[in-house]
């Protein structure tokens, strides 16, 4: 298992996921720990000089004005955690709960925020023990950041709250004894420091990146498999139409299909059939899935901003032992890149649904009605496209953007937040509706394939074809829907397919 080493400033995509699936461990770098220590050392001098400084000194929100007698101030933090930890719905899942947890260490690590040493070095250490709390997935506005969920992190680091090592459950204090580790005794500042941030929204948006990023190739493979059975051309692919748009998400887009189209029979057997001009859901594939290539980019670009950036609330700034109230907890940030993400993505489903019923549509496909023998016996495809149609439905209600929306909260201290949680989330969930629909064409275009038979599709598509027939067979008559759409998902999720084509004819863009 490799290490990912923590500087507080370079934490990026691929090292966040293969933490979130322990396929990495975690090492806080030298550097690190020095700032770590001399910000807490700032704290400390502080509390001993018993000067008035928020959230140290003083109570939170409105009560921002409450001084805080020295012999009180670690009980505040305790008193912090225990009443901000008011999540509620279902937990997190493990991946998410390692990358939450994985940010957090890595905002601490740079310094800003006063916790001690000690403390850091726990959240490290559950992560690489395999350690992660239960924290409820609903009760952040997304300022001060992601109080709740974050509370019930902290709870674990404290002995309390819930918290899971593989298939046990139990208290912090419980789960942590089973891998040799002690809950953390928390002095000024530390519960403070350990909640306010953007960790819980980045998280859940990094999966949500993470998952786009493998669709957006699949969308022109799959979309290549359905041009072929519904007899289309690869003429609206050439590289003179698309040098003359200068989006690099088009270019690649159009340079994938092109070459994922190559050497096909079955394009051959009716390039002199008279049809001038392809559906748009077909010929401007390019158009729409080169600018979801570029928001998935532009989303990439701004996620590890913020993956890497301070969030806390007040910043300690030791070069002039000094702290600094401000609002870097606020999550507008992720939230406008969460909504755009979700409607980019959105995008890929909207088009894959019109190819789905393009190819169930005789009237549109020259195929069998709903890609099956004995229509009326069976229903074949009838329902698989239903599902993709409510999966698209869907997602123009969960696109509606959650950053539009504020509530005043804390007797309006917090009288404007983002909802970047809220948005993370249904970005999330627009992906996995978005990989199902994908799925559902996936498993429709190799239907039509069989219908073109003994014709052969472009040479790079024949072992992709030959895949999905190893999982899943021909639709020769009715039978159990779901279970051939969950196979097919899987193979999406897996990325065999990919692996596959690449092979065939180099790294698609």
């Amino acid at each position: 298992m490799r290490e990912v080493v923590l500087t507080g400033n370079d934490l990026n995509l691929r090292d966040l996921i293969d933490i979130g699936f322990k396929k990495a461990k975690v090492v806080l770098s030298k550097e690190a720990r020095e700032k770590v220590k001399r910000g807490r050392a700032v704290v400390d001098k502080i509390v001993e000089e018993n000067r008035v400084v928020y959230g140290v000194t003083t109570g939170f929100g409105q009560f921002a004005s409450v001084v805080i007698p020295q012999k009180d101030v670690e009980e505040l933090q305790y008193n912090l955690i225990r009443s901000h930890a008011a999540g509620v719905g279902d937990y997190l899942p493990e991946e998410i709960a390692r990358m939450l947890m994985a940010l957090r260490a890595n905002v601490l690590a740079k310094g800003r925020s006063g916790i001690s040493l000690e403390t850091l070095e726990l959240l490290i250490e559950m992560i690489n023990r395999g350690v992660y709390p239960l924290i409820p997935e609903k009760g952040s506005v997304g300022a001060s950041g992601d109080l709740a969920p974050l509370a019930h992190l902290a709870l674990v680091l404290i002995g309390e709250g819930k918290a899971r090592i593989e298939d046990v459950e139990g208290t912090g204090e419980e789960i942590l004894k089973i891998v040799g580790l002690k809950p953390v005794r928390l002095r000024a500042k530390e519960g403070l420091a350990l909640i306010n941030g953007t960790q819980v929204m980045t998280a859940i948006g990094a999966l949500a990146l993470y998952k786009a990023k493998n669709l957006i190739k699949h969308a022109d493979l799959i979309g290549a498999l359905s041009l072929e059975a519904l007899k289309g051309t690869k003429t609206a692919f050439d590289e003179r139409i698309h040098r003359e748009r200068l989006y690099k998400g088009q270019r690649d887009s159009a340079k994938n299909l092109w070459n994922l189209l190559q050497d096909s029979e079955i394009m051959e057997s009716h390039k002199n059939c008279g049809k001038v001009q392809d559906a748009y859901s077909l010929r401007c594939m390019p158009q729409v899935h080169g600018p979801v290539r570029d928001t998935v980019e532009y989303v990439e670009k701004m996620l590890e901003i913020e993956m890497n950036s301070a969030t806390d609330n007040p910043m300690v700034f030791e070069e002039q032992n000094e702290l600094i109230s401000g609002g870097n907890f606020h999550g507008e940030s992720v939230a406008f890149l969460m909504d755009f993400l979700k409607i980019a993505v959105a995008e890929l489903g909207n088009i894959s649904e019109r190819r789905i019923e393009r190819l169930v549509n005789p009237a549109l496909s020259e195929l069998p009605a709903f890609l099956v023998e004995q229509g009326g016996l069976n229903s074949g495809f009838m329902l698989a496209h239903v599902t993709a149609a409510a999966l698209v439905s869907e997602n123009k209600v969960l696109c509606h953007p959650a950053s539009v929306d504020s509530i005043p909260t804390s007797a309006n201290k917090e009288d404007h937040v983002s909802m970047g949680t809220i948005a993370a989330r249904k970005a999330l969930e627009v992906v996995n509706n978005v990989e199902n629909i994908l799925s559902i064409e996936l498993m429709a275009a190799c239907q039509g394939l069989e219908f073109l038979k003994p014709l052969k599709p472009a040479k790079a598509l024949i072992p992709v074809y030959q895949k999905v027939r190893e999982n899943i067979a021909p639709w020769d008559k009715d039978r159990y829907m779901a279970d051939d759409i969950e196979k097919a998902r899987k193979l999406v999720e897996s990325r065999a397919l990919l692996d596959i084509v690449e092979k065939q004819i180099g790294k698609l863009n």
